[in-house]
């Protein structure tokens, strides 16, 4: 319980502060201010997440209830709250404005524009906090969320209403993936929120920069809580993301939301609950550090089409330190998840970029939303690079290896260097097809490795003017025909005799 010193202090506050008239308000005085945090006596009448009006103008949220007072996050003004200043609560809980007037703006974690283009303007204000859509209001996750990224797609593929974790070390293309996921939804009916969690503003910048270089900013809103910001802040990002994206998705929106990252949010909520002499646990975190990020990742969901069909899906990012997936807050995320992709520093550093570690990510969902094209030629691929994988390390002592080794291990080099892409580069969905259908069936196994990146750039222009028929047919459909996998077959062949 917190000290709140002298009694005759107190008791002298409360008669500097009476005034003999009724009062239908909750009010009370600091007793304690610092570090952000401010103990108020008084306000018998709060509530959890209440905002807290201060004298001085400053604002506030509750996230402590305690027998003679309440423990006050400081959301603004906090150089102005003194000692003894009287406190009122609002009767409000903290809300922030949602509606299509965000997009292509960036704004703080209240939904205060920072990129001094003018105030939003609100369609609605919805709570920052909100409970899940219950069970019964939520349908299958059957439409895919294509990620531009050949590996991914192929094989961690990620359907719209899914959790999909991002994990891996710092520098490992992390937020290159997520970006690149962003830009990659032009065109395709999904609004896009990018919420940075402690990052460099000029990091952000740089991200916001790009997007606006393709196009993106047009369906995508950016909430920022820098590094700079307060804890309170970085805390509440995520919350007024997902809030805003909500507003989207109830009106049978697709929306994709980005937190980046996740661990900066729970050392934030560490850094609150310890001002706030909360008992420590595991280290250091309170302990509902897990409540924290599944009552956030909850509410990632898909509708069901009596309740307009909309979906929030989530790609949460968590950084891990040199690859220990097993540490507290990575495992509480990817329990909470529908799956991950781990991003390996070591491949990273190798030149295989994105860097996904195929052995380590999974997807629990996605492939029941994978589109028929790409699950009938990736069925292989997974299990190719299984066997190669396996057979490289055996590979590495040296022995004699047989022919039908050697050829094993010709085509899982080549399958690897097939699925390299440089950032910005996102492929559609038939693009990924005619890829995999060319790499899978052997016919990159006469090209050196250092040509594989040209011959399939090369391979998917000679598609686009030879043989734009066949892509638009997977691409309206989904799906590869017997006459659109004779078509295909016949492409590559006709353009390495053209290669020759």
């Amino acid at each position: 319980m917190v000290d709140y010193g002298n009694l005759t202090r107190v008791l002298q506050e409360q008669i500097e502060h009476w005034d003999g008239k009724p009062s239908s308000d909750s009010s009370g005085f600091v007793v304690q201010v610092g570090d952000s945090v401010a103990t108020i006596y008084g306000l018998d009448k709060a509530v959890y997440g209440e905002l807290v009006d201060f004298n001085s103008g400053a604002m506030g949220i509750v996230l402590n209830l305690e027998e003679n007072g309440v423990g006050c996050v400081l959301l603004s003004g906090e150089s102005l709250v003194k000692d003894g200043e009287e406190a009122r609560g609002t009767g409000k809980v903290v809300s922030v404005p949602a509606g299509p007037s965000l997009l292509g703006r960036v704004v703080n974690p209240l939904g205060e524009a920072v990129d001094g283009r003018g105030p939003v303007v609100a369609e609605e204000y919805l709570p920052v906090e909100s409970p899940a859509a219950p069970v019964i209001d939520r349908g299958t996750v059957n439409v895919p969320l294509q990620t531009g990224a050949l590996s991914v797609d192929s094989m961690i593929p990620i359907g719209r209403g899914q959790r999909e974790l991002i994990i891996g070390d710092r520098q490992t293309g992390k937020t290159a993936l997520a970006i690149d996921t962003i830009i990659n939804q032009k065109g395709k009916n999904v609004y896009c929120v990018y919420c940075a969690i402690g990052q460099k503003s000029s990091s952000v910048a740089a991200i916001i920069k790009n997007l606006e270089k393709f196009g993106a900013m047009d369906y995508t809103f950016v909430v920022l809580a820098s590094a700079s910001d307060s804890a309170a802040l970085q805390y509440l990002a995520p919350y007024s993301a997902v809030a805003m994206a909500e507003h989207f998705m109830r009106r049978g929106g697709d929306v994709l939301v980005i937190y980046d990252d996740l661990s900066k949010h729970a050392v934030a909520y560490r850094t609150i609950s310890l001002l706030l002499r909360r008992p420590p646990g595991r280290e250091a975190f309170p302990g509902d550090v897990f409540y924290l990020h599944s009552r956030l990742l909850e509410r990632s969901a898909k509708l069901s089409d009596a309740r307009g069909g909309g979906s929030i899906t989530a790609l949460p990012i968590v950084e891990t330190q040199a690859g220990d997936i097993s540490s507290y807050i990575p495992t509480n995320v990817i329990s909470i998840t529908d799956g991950q992709v781990f991003l390996d520093s070591e491949l990273f550093n190798s030149g295989f970029r994105p860097a996904v570690d195929v052995g380590l990510s999974v997807s629990r969902v996605g492939g029941s939303a994978q589109s028929k094209a790409i699950r009938k030629i990736s069925g292989r691929l997974r299990l190719d690079l299984a066997q190669y994988r396996e057979m490289a390390a055996f590979a590495q002592f040296g022995s004699d290896l047989d022919k039908a080794t050697q050829d094993k291990l010709a085509q899982g080099v080549r399958l690897m260097e097939a699925l390299k892409q440089p950032q910005f580069k996102p492929y559609a969905m038939e693009e990924q097809a005619a890829i995999l259908f060319a790499a899978v069936n052997g016919y990159l196994m006469d090209v050196e490795l250092e040509k594989i990146g040209p011959f399939i750039r090369g391979f998917l222009e000679y598609l686009g003017s030879h043989k734009g028929a066949a892509l638009e047919t997977i691409a309206s459909t989904g799906a590869i025909t017997a006459e659109t996998e004779s078509e295909l077959r016949k492409a590559v062949e006709a353009y390495k005799q053209l290669k020759q």
